[in-house]
Parts: C-alpha cells; sequence; structure tokens
C-alpha cells in the first residue's frame, strides 16, 4: 500500500504541475480531472476502510465519490448541464476534503506522533477556505479552475507521498 501511495503522490504532484501550465486545457476538461479525481480518492478511501477495517467517515465519503463519479460519466449527453452542476460540486467537494484532511490529520498525529500532521491540517484548511470562496463565486472556480486544480494536485500528491513515507517507516 505504501508503494501505491508514493506512485500516486508522484503522479499527482505531475498532474498538478501540468493543469497549472495548461489552465485553459485544464478548464475544458476539467469534468474529466474531478470525476477521475473523485472516483481513484473514492476507491482509495474504501480500499483503506476495508484494509484497515474501519468504516467511518472515510468509507461513506469513499462511497459517495465513486457513485458521483459513476454518474458523471453514465451520463455524458448532458455534459454542459453537468458541467455547471461540476463547478458546484466541486467546491463542496473541496470543503469536504479539507474536512476529511483536517480529521485525518488529527488522527495521524495521535496514531504516529509525527509533525507531518501540521502539513495536513494548513492544506485542509486551505481546501476549506477555496471551496468556501468557489461555493460563493463559482465564476470565480471556473476562471481560475486550471490553477486551482493544479495546486490541489500536487497538495494532494504530497500527502499521498508524506502518508507513503510514514508508513513505510513504520514497517
Amino acid at each position: 500500500m505504501t508503494v501505491l501511495f508514493i506512485i500516486l503522490g508522484i503522479m499527482f504532484v505531475a498532474g498538478g504541475i501540468s493543469c497549472i501550465f495548461t489552465p485553459l486545457v485544464t478548464f475544458m476538461e476539467y469534468g474529466y480531472f474531478v470525476v477521475i479525481l473523485m472516483t481513484v480518492f473514492g476507491i482509495l478511501d474504501i480500499v483503506k476502510s476495508i484494509a484497515e477495517k474501519r468504516f467511518g467517515v472515510n468509507f461513506a465519503f469513499g462511497i459517495l465519490s465513486v457513485v458521483l463519479g459513476v454518474v458523471m460519466v453514465a451520463f455524458p449527453a448532458n455534459f454542459i448541464i453537468a458541467q455547471s452542476v461540476m463547478l458546484i460540486m466541486t467546491a463542496v467537494w473541496f470543503v469536504l476534503r479539507g474536512v476529511i484532511s483536517i480529521i485525518t490529520s488529527l488522527s495521524v498525529t495521535k496514531s504516529t506522533g509525527s509533525r507531518i500532521w501540521i502539513l495536513q491540517l494548513i492544506l485542509g484548511i486551505l481546501d476549506i477556505i477555496v471551496g468556501g470562496v468557489s461555493f460563493a463565486h463559482p465564476m470565480i472556480l471556473a476562471l481560475s479552475f486550471g490553477v486551482l486544480i493544479g495546486i490541489f494536485f500536487i497538495e494532494t500528491g504530497f500527502t499521498l507521498l508524506s502518508g507513503g513515507i510514514i508508513a513505510s517507516d513504520g514497517e
């Protein structure tokens, strides 16, 4: 599992850099990015919950993410409507992901004693702020989507990398 986290972390960082340098393409294809992101995170949350035999918030959020990802793929004919809805869903998703990140950061400090939880806490707070502003002003999200998703991918990549490194230290 740790190798998977490290590989996914590197892929997310590379994808984030690509999104930042190609914001127009990212905006044009953001529906696919969000669907892929939601589905991947959902699968990871489900697998992690099953492996740890903990079926709490992460498990429920994982199922929700996979269901939303599948629903978006199942209705491509309504993509214009879906993109409008996706702006709002993305803002809400940023907030929810921030909350999950904060909860996870607090559990990391309790279980490992590592100081990496501070970075994850700060990133979770930033996710909530970005989600709140994006929800209040969806046009700001539409105009800055490439950069925001790029930053989020990089942030997620570093979170996965740090989680993989912490897990490999414990083995």
